[in-house]
């Protein structure tokens, strides 16, 4: 090969690879910040296509799109000095590419770190204003709200860094303090058990008295409507008998008669001292009955 054709090789080498070293592309899931002797120049790199100065300029990217950070579980008190230990994670994104690189240097996993101990210690505050049945289940929503607006501003003016979101995936009791809290709890449901059972009581007392004198009350009416309908009644079989006397006085009296002499003859045994002129004989005098006969024919 001849000396020339060499150089010519060499050259375009060279020129190939310093073009190579001059051209450098953003994709859009990126971020980035273009150096000259390590001072920004440029300090929010779009995507697509960009030219450098080889060994002059120095080009940073991060990753713009959402990350999660899994926080390491911690222990935070709650107001009433009970321990509870807390599992959560926090979504986050590079908001302003200078300040990301100037706090962190670039480094994700510094950046990690100093954003969850700014998360723990937000937690920990609003962990200490609340009470354990408050961060449990009554006001989670409302302390992951309180931390993400309390957060999301500081870490963006420090750190370059928009939280999005923080989530509590676990809260646990420590074994020290779990039986105290089942036991109190438990206690408080035995109380709310017993103060039912009572109102059902005195309920299940009301109902039966006032059905006691609802009873009271339809027994008397009936009562008293059955002795009206039976007054009536004997109102009208009096009224019946004397009219059905005073057609026949005579055959009435006799028949009176008839039914007392069975009643009073129909058992055996029975022993009657009267006088044989006495009145309860008078249909069994022959006289008396001849006379009767012939004053009705």
């Amino acid at each position: 090969m001849k000396q020339g054709s060499l150089y010519g090789l060499i050259g375009a080498l060279l020129l190939v690879l310093i073009g190579s070293k001059s051209v450098y592309i953003v994709k859009e899931t990126e971020r980035a910040v273009l150096l000259k002797f390590g001072e920004i120049v440029n300090p929010d790199v779009g995507p697509g296509l960009h030219f450098k100065f080889p060994l002059i300029n120095v080009v940073r990217k991060f990753d713009a799109r959402v990350i999660t950070l899994d926080a390491r579980p911690q222990a935070y008190l709650t107001l009433e000095k009970k321990r509870l230990i807390v599992d959560s994670f926090i979504k986050w994104r590079v908001a302003e590419v200078q300040k990301f690189y100037t706090a962190t240097s670039g480094d994700e996993f510094r950046a990690a770190e100093l954003l969850s101990t700014r998360v723990e210690g937000e937690l920990r505050n609003q962990f200490g204003e609340r009470t354990l049945t408050e961060v449990v289940s009554g006001e989670r929503e409302k302390v992951m709200a309180d931390v993400i607006a309390k957060l999301s501003a500081l870490t963006q003016e420090e750190l370059g860094v928009e939280v999005i979101d923080v989530r509590i995936k676990r809260i646990d009791l420590p074994a020290e303090v779990s039986n105290s809290v089942y036991e109190r709890m438990r206690t408080e449901r035995e109380k709310e058990a017993r103060e039912l059972r009572s109102r059902g009581k005195e309920l299940a007392e009301g109902i039966r008295a006032d059905a006691d004198r609802q009873k009271t009350v339809i027994e008397a009416e009936a009562y008293r409507e059955s002795e009206q309908v039976r007054g009536e009644g004997d109102a009208s079989a009096a009224r019946i008998y004397a009219e059905a006397y005073n057609q026949d006085p005579e055959f009435y009296s006799f028949h009176r008669s008839l039914q007392a002499y069975k009643n009073s003859f129909g058992q055996g045994g029975d022993v009657m001292l009267l006088k044989p002129d006495s009145e309860f004989f008078k249909y069994l005098d022959k006289n008396s009955s001849l006379d009767g006969a012939n004053s009705g024919g």
